[in-house]
């Protein structure tokens, strides 16, 4: 009946975790995620299918695209 509000940004250990897009070199393929810096798992969050869907990851998780590392 009564649905709370998502915040407008999404929070992320900055101090653990790092933004990633992985990017296949076959086909092109990238998604958007964080790597943990200790274990370095990978942990997926978004498909990124254009810059609006990069723009919506910034946007959600307060990330700027320059900190964003591309990893193939």
């Amino acid at each position: 009946m009564f649905k709370k509000k998502k915040p407008a940004t999404e929070q992320y250990d900055k101090a653990a975790e790092r933004p990633v897009i992985h990017a296949s070199i076959c086909n092109g393929e990238q998604v958007a995620g964080f790597v943990d810096l200790q274990t370095k798992k990978f942990t997926e969050v978004m498909l990124i299918r254009g810059a609006q869907d990069l723009e919506e990851f910034c946007r959600r998780y307060g990330v700027e695209q320059e900190d964003i590392v591309k990893e193939y």
